[in-house]
């Protein structure tokens, strides 16, 4: 099974957009606040903000950093 975690911080546009669409597709994901959580976003090597990323078996499977619908897309239809 797949996992998905959605690296963020509070106030940042693309962040909520990102949320928007996997919330409006119904996906289900975690949300770190990297800001609130820095150990989290430094053990998975997140740079910017938002990073969206694919676990399988507590590996990493994949990665989307911004906010780009047809990544999303892909990402939503593989899950």
């Amino acid at each position: 099974m797949k996992k998905i975690i959605k690296f963020e911080k509070k106030d940042c546009a693309p962040c909520n957009m990102v949320s928007e669409y996997l919330d409006r597709k119904g996906v289900d994901y975690e949300k770190i606040n990297a800001f609130d959580q820095p150990e989290v976003a430094a053990k998975f090597r997140v740079r910017s903000l938002p990073t969206v990323i694919v676990l399988e078996k507590d590996e990493e499977v994949g990665r989307i950093i911004g906010f780009k619908p047809d990544e999303l897309n892909r990402l939503v239809e593989a899950v």
